[in-house]
């Protein structure tokens, strides 16, 4: 007898998913690039960032440690009194607490100057009084605080009493803290015056001026450090360093 089918038999067949719109495939396809957009932005502002605060400061510092070598090798070479070199640097930097080791000064606060890891006095728009010049004035200098060497980058650390030297073929002056100002306008020439009284001194004298910018990573600000000389030691056979360096 030939089976028959009944009104309680089960259809088996599965149900056909719908077919997504073409909208919502367009509106799929353009999430996904614009995500792998904002990767691949990230991986580069990473790369950027990586260059701007690493490899700057490697290149910067190579740079530098090339340049004073040629100084101490020009000094070494000259025995008789020391000419001042304005080219390729008038002497070094000791800020213990900083803690870079020694900078390299050399003359102008240029973008071009100073990322090459070095220090610059000020020639402009108030020159910088040269302590080799044996002068009352302002020794005012400017360095990065970030990238390029950042010989700068803890001046934060420094603090009232603190002592600041400058190197010289001849001599070390030796200069102490006196006032620190953290932030002040980028605008504000006054505090590399000659007399820089909003450091609270009134006369002449012989003093030094840091200038950096602040906050960190940024040059909205600038931060001042000011030190006035206490003596100059004069260098001898084996470049001994003053106490304050030992």
């Amino acid at each position: 007898m030939a089976a028959t089918t009944t009104d309680h038999d089960e259809d088996t067949t599965e149900p056909k998913a719908p077919s997504p719109s073409p909208r919502r495939g367009r509106i799929a396809t353009a999430v996904s690039v614009f995500g792998e957009l904002l990767i691949t932005a990230g991986l580069i502002l990473g790369l950027f960032v990586v260059y701007s605060l690493w490899w700057t400061n490697v290149v910067a510092d190579r740079a530098a440690n090339k340049q004073g070598d040629k100084v101490r090798d020009h000094w070494a070479q000259d025995t008789g009194p020391g000419a001042l070199d304005t080219k390729d640097g008038i002497g070094f930097l000791h800020v213990p607490a900083m803690s870079k080791g020694e900078v390299l000064v050399k003359k102008g606060t240029s973008s071009k100057v100073l990322n090459d890891g070095v220090a610059g006095y000020y020639t402009d728009p108030v020159k910088a009084a040269l302590p080799t010049a044996d002068k009352d004035g302002n020794f005012s200098l400017a360095a990065h605080r970030d990238g390029h060497g950042a010989k700068f980058h803890n001046i934060d650390k420094i603090d009232k009493g603190d002592p600041i030297v400058f190197e010289t073929k001849d001599d070390w002056y030796v200069y102490k803290v006196y006032d620190i100002l953290p932030e002040t306008s980028k605008y504000n020439v006054d505090v590399i015056d000659q007399v820089p009284k909003e450091s609270g001194v009134k006369e002449p004298g012989k003093y030094i001026t840091l200038t950096t910018c602040t906050p960190v990573y940024t040059s909205e600000y600038r931060y001042v450090v000011w030190g006035e000389l206490q003596r100059v030691q004069k260098v001898d056979s084996d470049r001994t360093p003053p106490k304050e360096l030992r």
